[in-house]
């Protein structure tokens, strides 16, 4: 097999032939067809988020074919479809696992985090938490649902249910949530970088009924807003774009820090809440749901020996949608 693999901080990934992995107990190894690149990759790159264990593989965003099954597996069979999303592992055993937040888990293992994930022609993920794909025609488009989709449609189900959405960050995960916005009939309010014009009007062309720059004030309060930016300034940006009981929900699992803001633009019962992780009960919820509302999923493919290039590409905001690295 061929993997990409980052040896350490800021380092390039590098190309690497491996021996094909085998599966244990409760495994399969899957050949990869596409995996979508998330901005969460780049926080590992960067070494942003805690404990990274080098030499890792990168990717999250998992489209293959099964390829061998492990012992105790009877539920896939060879040459089927399946997804693997960043939640590779959890106890089962821990209070939050046990009451439905596995999201939450105390000892959970994350692929291309923790384990060895997608970028690469061959992965090894555990049965019991990787997604039947069998309706999914495409592994390209299908690959940004397994990370922006599903972290996107945790967070606007943490949102509520309100008409009028703002959405700070217009990148893979708000380009589909937008489109599931307006097949619920909500209204889309896209805030981007300043000056970004093509993200303005690629958010527009997806349903947004404005795009502006995230200093602009939104034309109306908003009902809930869901910062997808890394960026911790929109936080009191987004408070302020609220109205009276608004949420404002963090959509990112990291964030810089948080500036200082009056109390006054918390207070009349708006709320700040993060969504951490994913479950397997968002991806049954959410799969469906993406289907019937005829989810397009914006990529811009790269084979895998240029995974650099697409990781660049993501950092400097040149891509509308989602990165796709296709062995």
């Amino acid at each position: 097999m061929l993997a990409m693999v980052l040896r350490g901080r800021g380092e390039p990934l590098t190309l690497e032939e491996r021996p094909d992995p085998k599966p244990g107990p409760g495994q399969i190894r899957i050949r990869v067809e596409a995996c979508a690149v998330c901005r969460t990759d780049l926080h590992v790159l960067d070494a942003e988020l805690p404990h990274v264990h080098y030499p890792i593989v990168p990717g999250h965003e998992i489209v293959g074919a099964v390829e061998a099954l492990g012992e105790g597996v009877e539920h896939f069979t060879n040459g089927q479809r399946v997804g693997v999303p960043w939640l590779a592992k959890t106890c089962g055993r821990c209070e939050y696992c046990r009451c439905g937040r596995e999201n939450l888990c105390d000892t959970p293992e994350f692929t291309g985090y923790s384990r060895d994930g997608g970028f690469a022609t061959h992965v090894i993920a555990e049965a019991a938490f990787s997604i039947p794909l069998d309706e999914f025609a495409d592994p390209v488009a299908a690959a940004p649902l397994l990370c922006a989709g599903l972290i996107g449609w945790r967070s606007l189900c943490a949102a509520g249910r309100g008409e009028t959405i703002g959405l700070f960050g217009f990148g893979a995960a708000a380009h589909v949530i937008a489109q599931i916005c307006r097949w619920q009939n909500r209204r889309v309010f896209a805030f981007t970088r300043a000056g970004d014009t093509a993200a303005q009007a690629f958010a527009r062309s997806l349903g947004a009924v404005w795009a502006g720059a995230s200093e602009d004030a939104a034309p109306e309060p908003l009902d809930a807003a869901i910062i997808f930016a890394p960026i911790g300034a929109l936080v009191p940006a987004a408070l302020r774009a609220v109205k009276k009981g608004g949420r404002v929900v963090c959509g990112g699992i990291y964030m810089s820090d948080i500036p200082a803001f009056p109390y006054r633009i918390l207070w009349e019962e708006r709320q700040l809440v993060s969504v951490a992780n994913l479950t397997r009960q968002d991806a049954t919820s959410f799969l469906p749901v993406a289907r019937q509302a005829h989810v397009h999923t914006s990529t811009t493919v790269y084979p895998l020996d240029r995974a650099n290039e697409a990781v660049q590409d993501l950092r400097e905001g040149r891509l509308q949608g989602a990165a796709v690295l296709v062995p």
